[in-house]
């Protein structure tokens, strides 16, 4: 029953987040286009079949449609898509190319108003920020990385040149670098040197990583009954140190070691609330995985509460050093290995969304601060069938002193929204197809902790 109410919650929240950012968008179209006295058909929050509808006293339908993929508001007095949003009356007096450009430009000042809202409340009431600082985990002294001087525990600073202080970080500039052998400036302790480190491609994402794990303490997410951690009393948070007299490098290297425990009594060494238990566990072995066990899981995530927030300059900065490695990445696809698959239609939005809700709601509000700036900057790319459309016509218009052909813009318009609904059902395909990560992700069992908490030193080796 907690499961099922667990899943409807989150799908309301998700619904109500994503048809918040639509909303305030196609508001700042109505409002404005209420301002400069024009007529306003109708009002929708999303494409399609209507789910229901109603009009107001000053006749505009108002409706919730299937699709959510966007929505629109309807005025005749603007060129628009009949593909999208069905016809318009003829006998309807033309506006100024001024009033063109304000209505247009409403909507996406609404999403940054919008983003700078909710940027201000993650502020306040903060954020949880991943705990995977750029320590290299276990290195093989035979592999290209070991040959190359690379050790374990050395400090990744710099990759291709920028500064790193995450996987996360590392992984963005990896994926974005123009050559499959990137420079990689590596810190121990005060010395600071840089070798270039070829990269492997993923056969699941098709995108490129560095073949170097991570140093990173197990944190247990789920303790199984009837197995040896949960008889010596292993709980959900703890911080999994050491096994066996050695010290635990990540998540593989601690299922390695128990492997090699099997049928005897180990010691393990763990960091719970800030204090370091000692404990003896036997590990058994697992007919089904074929190897030796405790019988615990991990967790989803490592978090921990940043507060107050990143503020909203650091946020919207952020966002945007984001899109513009994005956009550079695509432009380059042959060198990056990016290309339009790898971005993410509306179902790969509400997926994204529902993970970030289960796991805390100021992740999802983190999220939709990237949202309304990412729907803010790209309608205002100059396509017909957005806003920048409209906005390049209406310059055109008061720059030439003519108007655009109406004919022209209903076929451009036209031709552009099946273009834009074709690649977004191009794109919702690869949505779909990544699911089960999703469902992956979602069933994951996060650990969130306060910030100021300092990790325990680790363990003699």
């Amino acid at each position: 029953m907690e499961s099922v109410l667990n899943w409807i919650y989150t799908g309301l929240a998700v619904l109500v987040l994503f048809g918040a950012s639509i909303f305030v968008h196609e508001y700042g179209h109505f409002w404005m286009a209420r301002r400069r006295g024009m007529k306003i058909d109708g009002f929708s929050i999303g494409f399609g079949p209507k789910i229901v509808s109603w009009r107001d006293k000053d006749g505009v339908e108002w409706a919730l449609r299937w699709i959510p993929a966007g929505g629109f508001v309807k005025l005749p007095q603007m060129i628009t898509s009949e593909a999208i949003e069905g016809k318009a009356a003829a006998d309807i007096p033309p506006i100024s190319p001024v009033t063109k450009i304000l209505v247009a430009v409403a909507g996406p000042v609404m999403n940054v108003a919008f983003a700078l809202l909710i940027a201000t409340v993650v502020w306040a009431i903060g954020l949880p920020v991943p705990v995977n600082p750029s320590i290299i985990g276990r290195v093989l002294p035979d592999s290209v990385e070991g040959k190359l001087g690379v050790k374990s525990g050395d400090r990744i600073v710099a990759v291709n040149g920028h500064p790193v202080k995450s996987w996360q970080e590392i992984n963005l500039e990896v994926v974005t670098a123009l050559t499959n052998v990137v420079p990689v400036t590596v810190a121990r302790g005060t010395e600071r040197f840089t070798v270039s480190i070829p990269t492997k491609k993923s056969e699941t994402l098709g995108l490129k990583y560095l073949d170097l794990e991570p140093q990173e303490r197990p944190i247990v997410g789920l303790v199984q009954p009837n197995m040896p951690a949960a008889g010596i009393g292993l709980q959900t948070g703890d911080k999994i140190l050491s096994f066996d007299g050695i010290y635990v490098l990540n998540q593989e290297h601690l299922t390695e070691i128990v492997n090699r425990g099997q049928g005897r009594a180990c010691e393990i060494i763990i960091e719970r609330g800030g204090r370091q238990l000692t404990l003896q566990v036997t590990p058994v072995y697992d007919p089904e995985t074929k190897r030796g066990r405790i019988g615990i899981g991990f967790a989803g995530g490592h978090y921990e509460l940043q507060r107050p927030g990143p503020t909203p300059a650091e946020q919207i900065g952020g966002v945007l050093r984001m899109m513009g490695k994005t956009f550079w990445a695509l432009f380059h696809p042959a060198q990056t290995g990016v290309t339009p698959k790898d971005m993410s239609g509306p179902a790969g939005i509400l997926g994204k969304l529902a993970v970030d809700v289960n796991t805390d709601f100021r992740l999802a509000l983190g999220f939709m601060v990237m949202l309304n700036i990412n729907l803010a900057i790209l309608n205002l790319l100059p396509l017909p069938v957005l806003d920048g459309g409209h906005i390049t016509m209406a310059l055109y218009e008061i720059v030439a002193r003519r108007r655009v052909s109406v004919r022209f813009q209903e076929w451009a318009t036209t031709a552009f929204a099946v273009l834009l609904l074709s690649f977004m059902a191009y794109v919702s395909f690869f949505d779909v197809r990544r699911l089960p990560l999703f469902l992956q992700l979602f069933k994951q069992t996060p650990v969130i902790e306060q910030s100021g908490s300092q990790p325990a030193p680790p363990p003699a080796k």
